[in-house]
């Protein structure tokens, strides 16, 4: 019990290994187009699709690892699988004392407190009727459980207690997850701005029977003529062709990327394995045009998914929580979960209002370290006292519906947070701050439980 919340925050800290390890993966693979390969013009298995088999790995190694997980004790008493309880019980406390110095401490049990069994109904009906209407029968009254469970939460002793954690999850989740959105997309958005201010801009040049072998970036043509010239092996990334015309030309093998034709007429052309589809060209006249082995399947935007600073962003984003774990699991028993959780969000908001003042991507990304960083904490200590706070056949059940607030708010913010890239930062960061600000101020207000006894 006197360490119970700093092994609980050093398990927290394998979300941040998780979060590691996706950044670091996605860094390393996505941006490496040599690492995918093609089936014909159909299937195209770029590098991330390496990467989801990537981050698939620890899925899989965690369901192998649930096999040899330990069942709930609890669980077993309730199923009266007795003996299996208490074996269970006796590695824990073998476990505990071995840990403490002292091996050869004898494990003792003078009374084992069988929990109430709920499900007499289904016993009751085990024998009786077809197979499907036994089914029914465990199935609606598990159903039953279910709800009753989620209901008690709200029980008088437990109603204020849910309500405050209710509160707290959702406006952590809120600002953490909204914020961990906009941060990258106001760092592409800054790129953009600054990509368009160095735009190359043509006008009414005439070329003629010239060969384009080099790429083509951050271009405008505008009533150009192209007559006679082939464009071979090569990327084409954000040029636009306004009012041109193309006579006798030749297309091969192009890869594109917010490239558009619009109001150009197209004579005599031939595009032969390229992405130039049809939605490409805007209001075209075409005469005598043929397209030849066109590319399908999935393509990537190869100007943002070869954008290595927004991986990097993610990868610097999730090792900066680091810090916080460690400091969150060294002093959670020692100064107490309330003061962690509040202290960490309210310092958490106050890195959100500093974002008033950033105004270049180094900024942003030095406040987005610190946010991560300091935020971390927080959730280790939510995650810590929604344990303690709950008796044991209401704990489950309570994490799992705060959990479900948590990645509700997640959806929220990241929506209305992302829809304010480009057009205003404060109404983002006077939610986040808002949100920490008072989901901070009511943690303050929980039952310290760093000396509780679990029931």
């Amino acid at each position: 019990m006197d360490k119970r919340g700093e092994h609980l925050s050093w398990l927290c800290m394998f979300w941040m290994m998780g979060g590691l390890y996706a950044s670091f993966t996605a860094w390393g693979i996505i941006p490496h187009y040599g690492w995918g390969f093609s089936m014909g013009s159909e299937f195209q298995f770029h590098s991330w699709r390496v990467f989801v088999l990537v981050c698939a790995l620890p899925a899989i190694g965690s369901l192998v690892g649930l096999m040899f997980m330990p069942e709930s004790p609890r669980f077993l008493l309730e199923n009266a699988k007795h003996d299996e309880a208490w074996m269970i019980l006796k590695q824990v406390h073998d476990t505990n004392w071995r840990a403490k110095g002292e091996p050869e401490r004898v494990f003792q049990v003078s009374q084992i407190k069988t929990p109430k069994q709920e499900d007499e109904f289904i016993e009751i009906q085990s024998s009786t009727g077809t197979a499907f209407q036994r089914w029914m029968v465990r199935t609606t009254n598990l159903v039953k459980q279910v709800m009753m469970n989620v209901m008690s939460l709200g029980s008088a002793d437990l109603r204020l207690t849910s309500l405050f954690m209710a509160i707290i999850w959702f406006t952590m989740a809120f600002s953490y997850y909204g914020l961990s959105v906009w941060f990258p997309d106001m760092i592409k958005y800054l790129q953009y701005e600054e990509y368009e201010s160095k735009v190359k801009l043509f006008h009414r040049e005439k070329v003629e029977h010239f060969h384009f072998n080099f790429s083509l970036e951050n271009q405008i043509h505008q009533e150009g003529e192209y007559i006679h010239d082939k464009f071979t092996n090569i990327e084409i990334r954000s040029v636009k062709f306004e009012d041109s015309l193309f006579e006798n030309c030749y297309f091969e093998n192009i890869k594109s990327t917010q490239t558009f034709f619009e109001n150009c007429t197209i004579k005599d052309t031939v595009f032969y394995n390229t992405d130039l589809w049809q939605e490409k060209f805007i209001d075209c006249r075409m005469d005598n045009v043929t397209f030849l082995h066109s590319k399908k399947g999935c393509h990537l935007n190869f100007e943002e998914e070869n954008d290595i600073l927004i991986y990097l962003v993610s990868f610097l984003g999730s090792l900066a929580v680091l810090p916080g774990n460690i400091i969150s699991a060294l002093f959670m028993d020692k100064i107490g979960r309330i003061n962690i959780i509040g202290g960490s969000m309210l310092i958490s908001a106050g890195c959100t209002f500093f974002l008033f003042l950033s105004f270049s991507q180094a900024a942003i990304i030095a406040w987005q370290c610190l946010f991560c960083g300091t935020s971390v904490a927080a959730w280790n200590g939510i995650e810590v006292i929604t344990v303690e706070l709950y008796p044991t056949s209401k704990r489950a059940t309570a994490f799992g519906v705060l959990n479900g607030l948590c990645k509700l708010a997640a959806i929220l913010s990241s929506s209305i947070f992302a829809s304010f890239v480009g057009i205003t930062k404060v109404i983002p960061i006077l939610m986040s701050f808002s949100a920490l600000v008072c989901g901070g101020l009511l943690a303050l207000k929980l039952p310290e439980t760093r000396e509780k006894l679990l029931l």
